[in-house]
Order: structure tokens, then sequence, then C-alpha cells
């Protein structure tokens, strides 16, 4: 922290004078259908407030414009062409000094007109990247919703769990006036804030803050929509309350308020229900780790701490996989504001929850060995507890022009417990028991993380040149307590005679800590017209202690004897610096990246208890490069390469001896040697706007040199130990491609859409010292088609077939080759007197393998009756059932190497609910309570 604070002290003195208030706009203009350049179009500025004209001028013979001596205000700019429909866009001059229109596309009014039913309104407006929708160019239902409104915009499409497709790619962020509103679930926005209240909706591939900030194109990009509410919606509250009951027990119930008042919203959400539906904000728990924690090296050399469920405990992280039966209560705030003509802003967000998921797992696996199968059994009970509270803040400070700095602050705590009772056997071919095993384990952690981070941000004078320095500060503790309680019996497996047992019986402690320090300076330097170079320094410092106890028992529930085989106190630190250099070449069309980073890391691990020091010092190469190709503003195709060393993890290299798991062990092999993989991907993707036309071609393949891959040594009583090593002369390999399309169908007007992919692997491991090649196929394809009819009806519906493979070179007669068939439909029927049903359905075939001797299938069908009330339509009564011919059993079928494994577990099966629910909203001068 000192670190951090002094960084922050320097980094505030790191200003420049104020650049003088003398403002340019610029751009390009161009025919969208031919993409050509439009010289001599009418550029002209209008003031915002009275519309007369400020200044004009007209484009050059390349298109480009350019209008400089501009005062701070709001203007609009106005392009006008003959024969072209007029380009109309408001914008503000304030902190930047030159405002890049980008390419203004202009579109025919012939081809407006054959497109696009007139309303007085402009539907659709292209503005460089970004497709702006005109909200009230679409016709909604009272009381509608975001999600009502997205459904109707060409290019955009939203299934039954309200996941956002757009221009064929998902939508990963939803914005609300260019902010986050609480960031973790797009639904949030979607479902809950009135399509009324909507001026704009904007979408955009939004790109990373490095890419942003230099104007250097990293290649990472976001697809991204922006909710722009109307200016009489950002005055007052809205929100709703819902609750039900059903039979088996079930309940569900949520609370939201909103309130808005100009740039300033505050928010608050509460959720309860066994339902399936865990709340909001689970969705980080990956990013802090679950309790029991381990660590490795990343690609670029980066120590972690993550969870892992083969450590001393299994313990549960707040992730609900549809596995078990959930019962979560969760609750948040939301703040947001921005002040001093938006030189300041804050963003906040607090959370706190509790998840508890109980329920049971089977799982069958065979096992494919030289010499032939065993097939394993095992059962268990679960029952997993965590309460979470989570606070995060983020602020913006102006300090002028040209300089940004932003300071993000955030902090975990959770407590967890859980309890599992496990039960296993396994049996050779032939069907003669090799082992039986019993085990219970129970544990409570507390986890405490804290991150603090800082980001200065400056732009010179010159175009593109600009420096940047981000500094992060965390800090992570774990404390983990629990008892082991295991019994394993050994047989012969020629005379079915009990050969050995094995039991344990232990209290475990485990203690750790991480503090990690991470800088990264970056500065962006203009080489020539079209070419930019990035470059930049990373000093990253780790610094660990990891402290494991297990006591066995001196006296009956006296357990004070260290065992010293499964107990370890070891001390980690890591020094890693990073150099890298990007190139950048970018012209109208043409966008070229490639550079390399390369980083030195030093890592250290002492064991306290041996006084043994490890070391391994080692370099990590990383190039890159990435091209795109646009031939037009919608048309464009993309080719990346990236090349990486995989570093083998601590686990692998020194694992830490548990005994949760007596039947299978973990062994080290200090002589691992790091892995290279080189990995090409390739795209093209085509839209067009006004007919709702996509196409997009996609494929990649990666190849790994020295690959690390497990031996996995079985006796004859089915005790495994895995060692990595190291596989020379071997390449294992992946690819992946595959097409989707889609297009409206005017006449019908319905969208239709097809999708086909194919992935495939091979690799390698060595079951019993004898090399196993694993190769494994997929293919799918499937058809969509769906319709949306105002006040009337819409739906929608994707199915199509598939066909796996999976064939392992030592039991080849032993594949898992079959069909498969998937489908996915929902419908909603809208009848007079304000009444609504639907029904959605999901459809799954597996076919019986010489794995799975047995057919899979399973067809969940859902199914509501909705009656709404005044003349709003707020107030609605709704009747629903789920998994109406009851088929909801929890199953999955995956193969990896030589293992087949198939997995059954409890679920939520068929219930009945009814609910009520009431919104309420009064928004601006005219909005009606």
């Amino acid at each position: 922290m000192k670190i951090l604070t002094l960084a922050l002290v320097c980094l505030t003195f790191f200003l420049t004078a104020r650049a003088q208030d003398d403002f340019s706009i610029k751009g390009v203009v161009i025919d969208t259908a031919v993409n050509a350049k439009l010289n001599h179009t009418t550029i002209a500025i209008l003031n915002a407030q009275d519309s007369m004209l400020r200044t004009f001028s007209r484009t050059d013979a390349d298109g480009t414009f350019k209008l400089s001596h501009l005062s701070k205000g709001d203007y609009i700019l106005m392009v006008t062409y003959p024969k072209y429909a007029d380009y109309v866009e408001k914008f503000s001059l304030d902190s930047v000094k030159e405002l890049n229109f980008g390419s203004i596309q202009m579109i025919l009014k012939s081809q407006l007109l054959e497109e696009v039913v007139i309303t007085g309104r402009q539907p659709i407006t292209i503005k460089g990247d970004t497709t702006e929708y005109d909200a009230a160019s679409f016709k909604l239902q009272p009381n509608a919703k975001v999600e009502d409104l997205l459904k109707q915009l060409p290019g955009i499409q939203v299934d039954q769990d309200g996941k956002i497709t757009a221009q064929g790619k998902t939508v990963e962020k939803v914005l609300v006036d260019g902010e986050e509103f609480f960031g973790d679930d797009p639904t949030l926005v979607t479902k809950n804030i009135r399509g009324d209240m909507v001026d704009k909706v904007q979408l955009y591939d939004k790109q990373s803050d490095q890419a942003a900030f230099t104007g250097v194109d990293d290649g990472e990009k976001t697809k991204t929509i922006n909710i722009q509410l109307k200016e009489d919606s950002k005055k007052g509250y809205f929100g709703k309350v819902d609750g039900g009951v059903g039979t088996r027990e079930m309940y569900q119930g949520q609370a939201m308020f909103n309130k808005f008042k100009g740039k300033e919203k505050i928010s608050a959400y509460g959720t309860i229900g066994n339902t399936g539906k865990v709340g909001l904000g689970w969705q980080d728990a990956d990013k802090y780790g679950s309790s029991s924690i381990t660590s490795g090296f990343t690609d670029d050399g980066g120590m972690y701490f993550v969870g892992s469920g083969g450590d001393d405990f299994e313990s549960f992280n707040g992730n609900y996989s549809g596995q078990g039966i959930p019962v979560a209560r969760t609750g948040g705030l939301h703040y947001d504001n921005k002040w001093d003509s938006d030189k300041q802003a804050i963003n906040t967000n607090y959370k706190i929850g509790t998840l508890d998921v109980d329920g049971n797992r089977n799982n069958i696996v065979q096992r494919n060995l030289p010499t032939g199968i065993i097939n394993e059994q095992n059962n268990e009970n679960f029952d997993n507890h965590l309460f979470r509270h989570k606070l995060d803040a983020r602020y913006d400070l102006k300090l002028d022009s040209t300089t940004n700095l932003r300071i993000g602050v955030d902090g975990t705590l959770k407590n967890s417990k859980t309890a599992s009772d496990y039960t296993a056997e396994s049996r050779n071919g032939d069907n003669a028991l090799l082992n039986e095993s019993e085990r219970n384990l129970t544990n409570e952690g507390d986890n405490r993380n804290f991150n603090a981070s800082a980001l200065l941000t400056k732009k010179f004078k010159k175009l593109g040149r600009s420096f940047s320095v981000a500094l992060n500060q965390s800090s992570n503790t774990d404390k983990t307590e629990g008892f082991l309680h295991s019994e394993n019996k050994f047989y012969n497996a020629d005379n079915g005679d009990l050969d050995s047992v094995q039991n344990v019986d232990q209290y475990k402690v485990n203690d750790i800590v991480n503090n990690t320090f991470n800088s990264n300076i970056t500065y962006s330097e203009p080489l020539l017209k079209n070419l930019s170079a990035v470059l930049n320094y990373g000093l990253n410092i780790n610094s660990g202690h990891s402290n494991r106890k297990s006591f066995n028992q001196s006296a009956e529930g006296v357990y004070d004897v260290l065992d010293s085989l499964y107990s370890n106190d070891y001390k980690l630190d890591q020094t890693s610096n990073q150099v890298g250099a990007i190139l950048n070449y970018k012209t109208a069309k043409t966008s070229l990246n490639v550079g390399a980073k390369v980083s030195a890391v030093r890592f250290k691990q002492l064991d306290n208890y041996t006084d043994d020091l490890f070391k391994r010092n080692f370099t990590n190469f990383n190039p890159q490069l990435n091209y795109q190709y646009k031939f037009s503003q919608q048309k464009s195709v993309r080719l990346s390469y990236n090349g990486n060393n995989t570093q083998p993890t601590l686990d692998q290299i020194q694992p830490v001896r548990v005994n949760t798991d007596p039947l299978n062990i973990v062994l080290g092999n200090p002589d691992l040697k790091p892995s290279f993989t080189n990995r090409f991907n390739l795209g093209y993707s085509s839209y067009k706007v006004l007919s709702d036309q996509y196409v997009s071609l996609y494929g990649g393949y990666s190849f790994t040199t020295d690959p690390i891959v497990s031996n996995t040594v079985t006796d004859a009583v089915g005790k495994s130990t895995y060692q990595s090593a190291n596989l020379e002369g071997k390449n294992t390999s992946n690819f992946y491609g595959g097409m989707y399309a889609g297009k409206k169908l005017k006449k019908l007007d319905l969208r239709v859409g097809i999708d086909l992919s194919a992935n495939g692997n091979t690799y390698y491991n060595l079951t019993n010292n004898d090399l196993n090649q694993t190769k494994s196929y997929s293919y799918s394809g499937g058809l969509s088609l769906s319709k949306y009819k105002e006040k009337k009806y819409d739906f929608n519906i994707d199915f199509g077939p598939s066909y796996n493979t999976s064939e392992s070179s030592l039991q080849p007669e032993f594949n898992n080759n079959g069909w498969g068939l998937n489908g996915r439909a929902n419908v909603n029927i809208y009848l007079p007197g304000k009444i609504q049903i639907g029904s959605n359905g999901n459809y799954t075939y597996t076919q019986a393998t010489q794995s799975f001797a047995e057919d899979f299938q399973r067809f969940i069908v859902d199914a509501y009756i909705k009656k709404k009330f005044f003349k709003e339509e707020n107030l609605s009564l709704t009747l629903s059932g789920s998994d109406l011919l009851n088929q909801n059993v929890g199953f999955t079928r995956s193969a990896y190497n030589n293992t087949i494994s198939q997995s059954s577990y409890t679920t939520i099966r068929r219930y009945f609910m009814f609910s009520i629910t009431w919104e309420f909203n009064k928004m601006g001068a005219g909005a009606k309570p």
C-alpha cells in the first residue's frame, strides 16, 4: 500500500498547462452502397439551442473535412448531398479539442425508401462503428421492457433466457447512458427498465481501455449495447415488486427500486427464492477464487492463487450450475453520479447475499487401460453454504483536458461451510471388486480480499502520443478448518479377498495469505502518418505464505498430533519484469498490429518445515499479430496469431500432499519444461443493416509443442497415481470452424438463421507408461426462426442435429461415438382482455454409444398464463408451470484422455407457481404514476 500511495502522490503532480479553447471537428463522408468517398459534400454546423447556422464547409476530393476555430458548446452537425438522405447528429465540444466523427456513411434516398417504412423519424443511423436505433420508431406494448424493444431491432436477437445476440455475436455488456449499471447481469437492465423510457439504442464494439486511450487497435473488442434514456426519463423513479408461491415448497420474490435525477442514479434490489435464480453478482466469484487456494503460473509468467477442488478442502465458491437445490437471498445498492461539468464521476456497488445448495451426485467413470478397463461408480451427498459482502467504488477525475485519473477499490468478505458424504467402488472388466471407499469431509472457511488500483492517462499535443501508468495492489487472506474421515478397502481381484484397509481421521487447518503489486507503464508514439508504436513495461511483485496443518488424534476427540507428511509451511516470493512493443499500421480499410511481450520471472519457494528451497527462473515470449481489412463499415475479415509459453504449475512441479482421496494421488515432476502453443484464427463478417442480413465465417487452429501431459498409473486394485511429463515428438492440436448467417424475410416478416460448426482435438497422455492418443470431434448444425407481431404473438425456434466422436488408441473398441439433437422454442400469444399465454421448451437427445448402452432424451416444457390489469398494465397475476413433463433429470456425459464419464445429479423438478407482480413508474413531468 505504501508503494501505491507514493505513486498516486507522484502521479497527481503529473499535469500540463491547459490548452486554449480552440476546438475543431473532422471526418470523412462515404457512400454506403459502393463505399465511395463523396467530395464537395456540404458540412454545416448549427447551434443546438436555436438551430442557427454557425459555420459550414465542403468535403475535399477524398471526402474528408475539418472545421476549426469553434468554441465550447452544444451543436448540430448536418451533412447533405444531392439524392442522399440528410445525416444529422447532435454533439458537444467540451474537453476533447478535436472531435473525430470517423466515417459518416450516407444512404441513397431511393434505397432508404425501399428498405425502411418512413415514420417521420430515421429508425437507423450509422455513426462510424456505431449503429444507432431510434426507439420511438418501433412500436411497443404498454409497460414493455427494454428486452421487448431489443427483440424488434434489426440485427438483434433475445432468447428465452434473456441472452442477447447482435450481428451474430453475444452482447456482453449493457450500459445505461454510457455507465455500468450493477455490471454483473445485463438482464437487470433489459428486464426492468421500461421501453418507453428509451430514446436511443446504440450498438458498437467496445474497445479495451488501453486501445480506447491510445487509439491503437489491440484486437480486443466487446459487443456492447448502450441504452440512452430520454431526458424526462432521467427524473423520477421506477421499479417493481413480485412474489410467488408454488407446489413442492417452491417460492420466489424480488423487489427493485430505481431513482434517476439527471446524471445521478440510485438503485436497490433484493431477491429470495429456491427456483434456480441465485441472484445478481455471483458471476465474479471466479475473480477471487474459493476458500481453498493453490498456486501456479499464468501464461505471461505471473503467479496466481485460485480455488482447487483437489486441495485439502473441497470448498464452495458460490457458483450454482444447476446441480442441487439452491436457496438464495441476495441484495444490492448502486449509486453513480457525475458533477463539476462531468470532470468528476463516481460509480459504486454494494452486494450482500447467501446461497445454500444441497443435493446428490452420482458418477460413472470408465478408465481405458492397456490391459483392459476399470469401471468406477461413486455417490456423493453435499450441503454447501456461502455468505458474502462485496463493496466496490470507482472515482474518475479529469485533471485537465488531456489528463485523467481513475481510482478504484473493492473488498469482499466471505464465509463458507460445506459438508459432503462420499461412497465409491471400482471393478475391472470382469466385474471383480477392486476397492471400496467411504469419506466424510466438513469445513468452514473465511476469506477476505481487498484491491486498490489507479490509472493515470495523459495525451500530448501531438495526435497519437500518449502516456499511462496503471498500479494495482491486492491482498487476500484465507483461513479454513475442518475434519476428514475416510475408510478405504482394497481387494484381491482374483479371489475377492480383502487385502488391506486404510483409515484417516484428521483435523485440518489452512492459513493462506497472498499480496500482489502490479504496475504497467504504456507509451504510444506516432512514427509515420499511418504507423504507431506502443511500448510498455510492467513490474509485478508477489508474496505469499501457505501454512497447512493436519492433526491426528491423541485421544478421543483430541486432535493435537501433527502429521508432518500431510502438513507444510511454504513461503513464496516472485518478481516479474515484462517489456513489450506493438507496431500498429492503420488506414481507412486496413489495420495491422504486430509485436511481442517478453517477461523474465524469478520464483522462490521456501519450505519452513524442512528449509528446502525451490527456485525457478524462466523467460516467457509471447508474439502476436492481428490483421483486419474492412471492405466496408459492415464487412470485414480478420486474421490473428498468438504464441505463448505455458509454464508448469506448482502442483505439477511440487504438489502439496493431500490425503482426501487415497485412490487418486498426485506426484510432482521438478524436471518439467514449459510448452509452447501457436494459435491461428480467421474470421469474416458481413452485415447489412437495412435488410437485416448477416453472414459470419470463422475458424481456428492451434498446436502445442512439448506439451505437458498426464502420466496415470493405475494398479491392480484401482489406485491411480498422477504425474505430469513433457511429451517430445508429439504435438497436441485443436481446431474449430463454422458459419452462421441470418436474414429477415420481409414478405413473411420472419427472421431466419442457420448455424454450422465443427471442432476437434487430438490429445495425448500416458496410461501405465503406454502412450494413449485421444481424438475427439464434434459436428453440429442448427436452424432458427423468429417473428414478433405487435399485440398478437411472438415466437423463436432453434433446433439442429449433432454428431460426436471420441476414441482412445488404447481401447478403440470402447468409443463414445453417437448422434444428438438439441432444440429450443418459445412462444407468447397476446389475447383480448389483457391476457397473455406462453410456453417454452428445451429438447435434448443423446444416442447410446459403445461406452453407454442407453439413449438419453429430455424434453423440458414450461408454460404460463398471465392477466394484466389497469390501463398501464402494471399489475399482473401469473399462473406458471415448470417442467410440465417432469423430465428435468440432471445429466452430463464427457470424455477426456482415456476416461469417459457420466454424471447424474439432483436438480429442480416439476412444480407450479402462482405469482403477482406490481410495477410502478413516475418519470418526468408527463409520466403516469
